[in-house]
């Protein structure tokens, strides 16, 4: 896990350095506006999730579908690794639970970690295509087509997480983990679906 924060760190610094908090949520599509990302939120699961994680970024995101697709993997990326650092903790101290308890929690933390190595994959490949300006080349629809691939395992991987605990008994460590998880879930459903439009609009 202590290479997956520092390759996380990385990435996310990398994205993250000329991105500036926009100062006010104004109205339309101009510079710093915010109307373009709720806009594009409407078009995913969660709305609400997606406006309030990315509308700060609206200086940077401006009007763009890349950029914005991009920063919602980046996003996604930060709550991942969280989830996932705190599912190994918890996989750690499992051996004081029940077997069922203790080989959800395992199979759980292995599933965010490869999520996480999903999710930071796409982000990677996102940065080398750059904003898709111009002709979309045959190697700009392959990287588009792994990061669609890559982002829906991510959610998959997920989801396998918390399908595991269904026959786990109730209590409070498995209500934890599943509201965390799915939590988690809602940033990268609604990230794939941004990633799914833009891709629609640059490979009509």
């Amino acid at each position: 896990m202590k290479t997956h924060f520092l390759l996380s760190l990385l990435f996310l610094t990398s994205t993250f350095s000329n991105l500036r908090p926009t100062a006010t949520a104004g109205e339309g599509y101009g510079y710093g506006d915010t109307g373009f990302i709720r806009t594009s939120c409407n078009t995913t699961l969660y709305p609400d999730v997606c406006f309030s994680s990315l509308s700060r970024y609206a200086s940077a995101v401006q009007q763009s579908p890349a950029h914005l697709a991009r920063v919602a993997i980046a996003v996604t990326l930060s709550k991942a690794h969280r989830i996932a650092s705190y599912l190994s903790r918890q996989a750690d101290y499992a051996a004081d639970d029940s077997r069922a308890v203790s080989a959800a929690l395992h199979d759980c933390s292995d599933n965010l970690d490869n999520a996480v190595d999903e999710i930071r994959d796409s982000l990677r490949q996102m940065r080398l295509l750059g904003a898709g300006s111009g002709s979309v080349s045959g190697s700009f629809r392959f990287g588009m087509s792994n990061v669609q691939t890559w982002m829906s395992a991510a959610l998959t991987e997920e989801e396998t997480c918390t399908d595991g605990f269904e026959d786990v008994p109730n209590g409070s460590l498995k209500t934890d983990v599943c509201d965390r998880v799915s939590k988690v879930k809602k940033f990268t459903s609604n990230a794939l679906a941004l990633v799914n439009s833009y891709a629609n609009q640059v490979m009509p």
